[in-house]
């Protein structure tokens, strides 16, 4: 009676098991194996061909999908137009998204379409997108999970409130990164991607020619060569109009730069250098840019845990035949 009762319980225990992993649809690397085996080198090589054209295509992919999985989750929602303009890419916070990396998975997709119709998701392809600008500009090659399904929500108003803002503090930051499980480190890992790309002067003006509201006041946690060169950059008549890259160094390399930047006092928006001037983030900054090999094993933890935010699964979500617009 007993051995019965522990065999009903086994299959009992077994049946539920195999009911949650139908249910979750967990990610893994091999989801499309059998159904579409050369998804990531297909992916690839549109990624490589674009960033051929402009070296854009890095940062814009990269800062995309950081929009879209910390609104709504992974879940390529950032990707749809709305004729109302009042989808999650109208909204005030992602107008200064690049177009390339909107393009970047646009001609993905349809390069996987061709090989694979209505398989791939729009979110797994943005997803393998920005590992690969990362691992093609000098960053790290690392798996990608796959699995998820295209949300069927974007709401310009989920966007608020919901991205880090160039002004925030390391509580601000902490809080943010916190809702979605991320910790201090995963935080200032991701913070890392600062270390490609650029930014309009007006995001950064403030720390210039306002600081704290004083009007002519320098951020003293800038180095003072630096903020001469950025004010050079962007005089006050015509901030809003011009951009200037993020690492001043090596702005299309992925590498641990940034953190030296911040030693420096070369950090770009306050946010960044409030990693550095704060003693609860500063080790971990140093030890992120005495050694680079630190700062890519923590940024691979972090970007991956950032890309399971939220997934969608066939009972919430779809295989976008377009990734603009909802089947």
């Amino acid at each position: 009676m007993e051995t019965r009762r522990r065999s009903n319980l086994i299959t009992i225990l077994a049946l539920i098991a195999l009911s949650t992993v139908a249910i979750g649809e967990a990610l893994t690397p091999q989801y499309y194996w059998q159904s579409c085996p050369s998804v990531q080198e297909i992916v690839r090589d549109q990624v490589q061909k674009k960033i051929k054209e402009t070296v854009v295509t890095i940062p814009a992919t990269l800062r995309l999908f950081f929009h879209d999985s910390f609104v709504t989750g992974s879940d390529a929602s950032v990707l749809i137009a709305s004729p109302n303009n009042d989808a999650e890419k109208d909204a005030s916070d992602n107008l200064s998204l690049a177009g390339d990396g909107f393009d970047t998975v646009i001609r993905a997709k349809k390069a996987v379409e061709a090989a694979c119709p209505g398989v791939v998701s729009c979110a797994d392809i943005l997803t393998m997108a920005t590992r690969d600008v990362i691992s093609l500009s000098g960053g790290p090659n690392y798996t990608v999970e796959l699995g998820r399904y295209d949300g069927m929500i974007s709401k310009a108003s989920l966007v608020d409130g919901n991205l880090p803002s160039p002004d925030f503090n390391v509580d601000d930051l902490d809080s943010m990164f916190g809702k979605h499980n991320l910790d201090m480190t995963d935080m200032i890992a991701l913070s890392g991607a600062h270390t490609v790309g650029f930014s309009h002067c007006s995001r950064f003006a403030n720390r210039l020619y306002n600081n704290d509201g004083q009007s002519g006041q320098v951020d003293p946690t800038l180095d003072v060569k630096y903020a001469s060169q950025l004010q050079e950059a962007c005089p006050t008549n015509v901030v809003p109009t011009i951009a200037v890259n993020m690492d001043p160094f090596t702005p299309i390399t992925f590498d641990n730069v940034y953190f030296t930047n911040l030693v420096n006092g070369f950090g770009l928006f306050s946010s960044d250098q409030v990693l550095y001037t704060d003693t609860r983030s500063r080790p971990i900054v140093q030890q992120f840019a005495a050694n680079q090999s630190a700062f890519f094993d923590a940024f691979v933890t972090a970007i991956q845990k950032l890309g399971a935010l939220d997934v969608k699964t066939s009972a919430d979500g779809q295989i976008r035949r377009d990734c603009t617009k909802f089947n």
